[in-house]
């Protein structure tokens, strides 16, 4: 693990922003604290952790044509709000670049930015991990990462709500997968508690 992990920060130090770099190194090691409490893969948890970003210093034209060239079928919403191309970019990138074959890290780095409806434990995780990592200091995120170490869910609903809050007052779209993550969640949450 430590070999592949050394590897691929080299390469990323080389091609993100410093700031990029450092955020990625803070989602690598939230992640891995959260596999560790919800029984997820650490190993896992890292490479996504950590490659996550790998392709959002690509300008959005140059990400536009990757996708393009790697037969993404971008959704229209993906289309018009490029700041979610990095997710399925990086996520071919991620196979092609780096090696990475199993599919539940390169699903992880593709839905990061909108998580999706029925996310595994690692969706989960890197999702969160990418709000909550040392470096992001808004309003309420320190109750976001409290959440997230008492119950994965409440945290990730949590980190949904706030996304979409944000999104609203910028007036951009909001992808259906997002509102099916924080509806999923909330469905599960009703049955667990036996409500209708």
């Amino acid at each position: 693990m430590q070999l592949d992990l050394d590897l691929y920060k080299r390469v990323l130090k080389k091609e993100l922003s410093e700031e990029r770099y450092l955020h990625s190194i803070g989602v690598m090691g939230t992640a891995i604290n959260l596999a560790r409490k919800y029984g997820v893969s650490e190993y896992k948890a890292a490479i996504a952790g950590l490659l996550h970003d790998c392709a959002k210093d690509i300008p959005e034209e140059e990400q536009l044509k990757l996708a393009i060239e790697f037969g993404i079928l971008l959704d229209e919403i993906t289309y018009f709000e490029r700041v979610l191309l990095h997710g399925p970019v990086g996520a071919k990138l991620a196979e092609i670049k780096f090696g990475i074959k199993d599919k539940e890290i390169l699903k992880a780095i593709e839905i990061h930015t909108t998580g999706d409806e029925n996310m595994t434990l690692l969706d989960k995780i890197i999702y969160i991990a990418d709000y909550i990592e040392p470096g992001r200091n808004f309003p309420g995120v320190e109750d976001i990462r409290n959440k997230t170490y008492e119950d994965l869910d409440e945290g990730v609903l949590m980190g949904l709500n706030s996304t979409i809050v944000y999104v609203l007052k910028k007036n951009s779209l909001l992808h259906p997968r997002t509102i099916a993550a924080r509806n999923m969640l909330l469905k599960n949450r009703r049955n667990k508690r036996g409500e209708k």
